[in-house]
């Protein structure tokens, strides 16, 4: 009997031995530092938000659970502990704390700051941006325009026309055809080449890396998730490949789920629950384009906590409750994931401007 057993163990021991080695070949095999960075952020989003994800999503099978690193970031602007997007934003493109508001701005002597979009851009990298907002929304408006207020949307919408980002998708093209000083800014982006469509399909679109564009998916602010909005995902996919065919040097996106902060704000758990399985959709996109390119870092982080969540006992063990203490930001500390080369750089605790600093870090540049 002892005998039949060693030879079962055997036995068994040999046929699982090639399963393991045909795992560890089909392991990606990540370049030592990125060539590529896609920066995904959650508005609104920390470690509630995305605990409530994981729930209704169903633990296992979300793309958050992916990560091989996982950090915080402390989200406070230079003079209050709750920030805002602006502020947030801010730190992420430009590596230093501002007021809330501020644009691409630094406090006190209100200077502006070259984002790491502008600066990628000088280097040669193909840059683009994919929202769920307008684009002189406060998170987009931080990574590409200069002003001292956020609410100057329609000098926002003028500082688009100073960098050469090779791609925007997303809401808001009345700040750009239909504005009080009657300039027309989709005909000034045609002159330099631009291809500009409306709607939320891509066909039509120069994706073969042969021109830049802009698509605008709403006039104003585009639908919710629960309305059937359904771009981002696939946006986002498809931009990854746009822009690695615009630049052998690599490129930089930032793409933002930017309606998760106004269903906190709006404390409205439906609304939440569509934009964090939207979400969690788009970050499989990246990721999966990560793990086929090889030389993508890929992070995911949330600018700030909106709304206070609490997920409290709800009527069976297998469910939560979400519960709103305030309908504002709070100081919540925001968790940061990260996958691909490098990411191990974003693992601890630290200030949201280091976010900038290790992904400069992770391109090699000082």
């Amino acid at each position: 009997m002892r005998l039949i057993l060693l030879l079962l163990l055997i036995i068994f021991a040999g046929c699982a031995a090639p399963g393991k080695q045909n795992d560890l070949q089909q392991a990606v095999k990540f370049a030592e530092r990125p060539k590529n960075i896609i920066l995904l952020i959650g508005d609104g989003m920390a470690l509630s938000q995305v605990s409530a994800g994981i729930y209704w999503i169903g633990t296992g099978k979300t793309s958050f659970e992916k990560f091989p690193v996982v950090g915080f970031h402390k989200s406070h602007s230079c003079d209050d502990l709750v920030t805002d997007s602006a502020a947030g934003a801010t730190a992420f493109s430009c590596g230093q704390k501002t007021t809330n508001g501020m644009i691409g701005m630094i406090a006190p002597d209100n200077k502006p700051c070259r984002t790491i979009l502008e600066d990628l851009d000088a280097r040669g990298l193909a840059t683009g941006m994919v929202v769920t907002c307008s684009a002189p929304h406060a998170t987009p408006a931080s990574f590409i325009a200069h002003r001292e207020i956020r609410a100057f949307t329609e000098e926002i919408a003028l500082d688009y026309l100073k960098t050469p980002l090779d791609c925007f998708i997303g809401g808001g093209e009345h700040y750009f055809n239909d504005r009080p000083d009657k300039l027309d800014l989709e005909d000034s982006l045609r002159q330099r080449g631009y291809v500009i469509r409306r709607g939320t399909s891509l066909r039509g679109l120069p994706l073969d890396g042969s021109a830049p564009f802009m698509l605008f998916t709403a006039d104003r602010e585009p639908p919710t998730a629960s309305a059937d909005r359904k771009y981002l995902p696939a946006a986002t996919r498809n931009v990854c490949e746009y822009l690695k065919k615009r630049s052998d040097k690599g490129f930089f996106l930032m793409v933002e789920g930017s309606q998760i902060d106004w269903a906190c704000h709006a404390n409205d758990r439906n609304w939440l629950r569509a934009e964090l399985f939207d979400f969690d959709r788009t970050i499989k996109e990246a990721l999966e384009f990560a793990d086929m390119d090889g030389e993508t870092l890929v992070i995911v982080t949330g600018d700030h906590e909106c709304g206070g969540l609490a997920l409290t006992e709800g009527p069976s063990r297998r469910e939560f409750k979400p519960v709103f203490a305030t309908r504002l930001h709070t100081a919540a500390l925001v968790p940061v994931f990260a996958y691909g080369p490098m990411a191990e750089v974003f693992n601890g605790l630290y200030d949201n401007t280091e976010i900038y600093k290790k992904m400069w870090s992770a391109l090699g540049v000082r």
